[in-house]
């Protein structure tokens, strides 16, 4: 069995020559600076954090054409970086959510075993879900709203959340929900989003709050504006990730 390294800075710096890495996987890592030279990248993928994450192949930086190719695909990237007042973000909340309801209908057509299947060890559609509960969950309910206890138990944080931060925030990672029943919890979470972005000003956008989101991530203080884009971007990103494990689970 190959081993794990998890949580661990022992390989800064590190230089490999001549090993085999062949079907290594690297998830939510530091590759700043990391240098690939003179080896075999057949098949070789990449999921960057941020577009803006510079990426060079053969001394040719592709970073522009990727980001550039992926608004293309996906027009709705381009939409929300055009957001800029109340009525915007109402638009595209309503974009967001015609999408999903799409995305979830298609996932409908598959049996519900698939639906709690993962593909290459990504997020299976249940979980992508319960994530975006988390993140509105977090985003809106705790940074928006100020609840100070906003997370549903199904919710599922992102993976460099530790087992015990997740638990003292009430959210049981390794339950094993039906679909139905994380559906409705993810309804109702989207029915949140909805009133608070109708309700919302363009005054409020502005407007400062400032909350401990997770134990490990501290205080932080974000604009109402960046809160609900937070949002917004998670949908969209893993909307992208979802439709990509669909058609993989559709054609079998």
């Amino acid at each position: 069995m190959a081993m794990e390294h998890t949580h661990t800075d022992a390989f800064r710096g590190a230089r490999f020559h001549v090993v085999d890495l062949s079907g290594a996987t690297f998830r939510e890592c530091d590759l700043s600076g990391v240098r690939v030279v003179g080896s075999l990248v057949t098949d070789l993928r990449v999921s960057r954090h941020a577009d803006d994450a510079r990426v060079l192949v053969d001394d040719v930086d592709v970073t522009a054409y990727v980001s550039a190719e992926l608004d293309r695909r996906y027009p709705e990237r381009v939409q929300v970086r055009a957001v800029r007042t109340a009525d915007d973000h109402r638009a595209m909340w309503e974009t967001v959510e015609r999408l999903w309801s799409e995305t979830i209908a298609r996932a409908e057509r598959l049996p519900e075993p698939l639906r709690h299947e993962r593909v290459d060890d990504e997020w299976s559609f249940v979980e992508t879900l319960r994530h975006l509960t988390f993140a509105i969950d977090l985003w809106v309910g705790r940074m928006i709203l100020d609840e100070p206890a906003p997370c549903h138990r199904l919710g599922l944080p992102p993976t460099d959340i530790t087992g015990q931060d997740a638990a003292d925030l009430g959210v049981e990672v390794s339950a094993r929900p039906s679909y139905a029943e994380v559906l409705a919890v993810y309804d109702g979470r989207r029915a949140t989003m909805r009133r608070v972005v109708a309700g919302v000003t363009d005054a409020q956008l502005e407007e400062i709050r400032t909350a401990a989101l997770t134990a490990a991530w501290g205080v932080e203080s974000h604009s109402v504006d960046d809160c609900l884009r937070v949002v917004l971007d998670e949908h969209i990103a893993h909307r992208r990730y979802a439709l990509r494990d669909l058609a993989l689970l559709e054609a079998r």
